[in-house]
């Protein structure tokens, strides 16, 4: 090889070796203090989709596990609610077999009933104001969504329905009316269309339908219902009217187009009902004369006499029963749930090893990578320091 001074090759060589391991030594240290092998594309560019695609179903996993929990706390709270129901009801049951007793005189009795009726009131409070998050948990299932990112499934289970003393046979049934024919007449013996026994003086209705059901307004609580009068008075629920005496003559077909006192529009020939204080009530369109839709077959219980008490105390008992059978579906609505958490944890959980299996540094061979580059770094200053030395003998053949 000829001596020259031009090029330095030895140095050349050293230098770009030099390079190389400090740019290897680099890579290494930053997977060491970093602890994931893939910093970047250039690391592994398969690698790194692959690990992205993993943490995000992973994140999905976790916050769908979440998600079941939250179904579960869902559903706890009603199951909680009917736990104080039921409660509620054995209550009921000590009071109503107490009053169906003959020794209570008059005071005591009205006690017994009075105490019956707020636990009945109570009830439908609990009914209507628990709430999950603000969602009513009685007339909304509790809809859950889990996905892994890719795939997805919903858990919803059917809502219990509205659910009130009425809902579980213990509470007047509710009529809405609706425009159809008028309530009339009374009857003696025989069963209505709810199975209710007809008395002497009890008003009955004659739905209008192709089949004439026949509903005992009487036995089913209407306040104050007999011969000759109807009962109609809005419930605080667009449309819906129950229970107040009102005369048959009160209701009249509007003439005008306007309000009522329900907010509901009045449009002119729709069937109206003026009571004493000239507040209008709107009861349906196109006729003046009505008719009720039950929205159940259950009259009102009361414990007023011992009659009346021995008769709740059987529905009471079906009540109870009728509860029993709500918690139990929402028992099992909550073991699926938290079999869904548990998955979801669980696929969270393996997709987080994988995640790990790709991205984690082998500290074993890092450090071993590390001490390699550090004597190759070691070694290369010296060579490329030997290199230059080299060039100094040129000086030697010029003395």
């Amino acid at each position: 090889m000829a001596l020259g001074v031009l090029n330095n090759i030895s140095a050349i060589y050293a230098q770009n070796n030099l390079s190389n391991t400090q740019a290897s030594l680099s890579k290494t240290l930053q997977q060491l203090s970093s602890g994931s092998r893939i910093n970047s594309g250039a690391d592994d560019a398969a690698g790194l989709s692959l690990a992205n695609g993993l943490q995000a179903s992973s994140t999905a996993l976790t916050q769908s596990a979440k998600n079941a929990s939250e179904g579960v706390d869902f559903l706890q709270v009603a199951d909680g609610a009917l736990s104080q129901v039921t409660s509620l009801l054995n209550r009921s049951i000590t009071l109503a077999t107490e009053a169906s007793n003959g020794t209570l005189n008059g005071t005591q009795q009205g006690a017994a009933d009075s105490e019956y009726q707020k636990i009945l009131t109570e009830i439908n409070t609990i009914g209507t104001n628990t709430e999950y998050n603000g969602i009513n948990v009685f007339n909304n299932a509790a809809n859950v969504y889990t996905s892994d990112g890719s795939t997805t499934q919903t858990y919803a289970g059917a809502a219990l329905g509205a659910f009130s003393a009425g809902a579980i046979g213990l509470g007047g049934t509710v009529l809405n009316v609706v425009v159809g024919n008028t309530a009339v007449g009374t009857g003696s013996g025989g069963m209505d269309s709810l199975g209710n026994t007809i008395g002497a003086n009890d008003l009955v209705m004659t739905d209008g339908s192709g089949s004439n059901p026949t509903y005992d307004l009487t036995a089913l609580g209407v306040v104050g219902a007999s011969t000759g009068t109807t009962a109609f008075a809005f419930s605080g629920t667009s449309g819906a009217y129950s229970a107040r005496d009102i005369t048959g003559s009160d209701i009249a077909a509007a003439s005008v187009a306007g309000t009522d006192y329900a907010g509901n529009a009045i449009t002119a020939g729709d069937a109206v009902y003026t009571d004493g204080a000239g507040n209008m009530y709107d009861l349906g369109t196109t006729a003046a004369t009505t008719s009720f839709t039950p929205t159940g077959g259950n009259a009102a219980t009361s414990l007023a006499s011992a009659s009346g008490a021995q008769a709740a105390l059987s529905l009471i008992n079906t009540a109870i029963k009728t509860v029993a059978a709500d918690r139990g579906t929402l028992g099992a609505n909550i073991n699926t749930l938290s079999a869904v958490g548990n998955v979801m944890t669980m696929q969270s959980t393996n997709t987080l090893a994988a995640e790990n299996d790709v991205t984690a540094t082998d500290y074993g061979q890092a450090t071993s990578d590390m001490s390699k580059f550090q004597i190759l770094s070691q070694t290369g200053i010296a060579a490329l320091s030997q290199a230059n030395q080299s060039q100094q003998l040129i000086t030697k053949l010029l003395q």
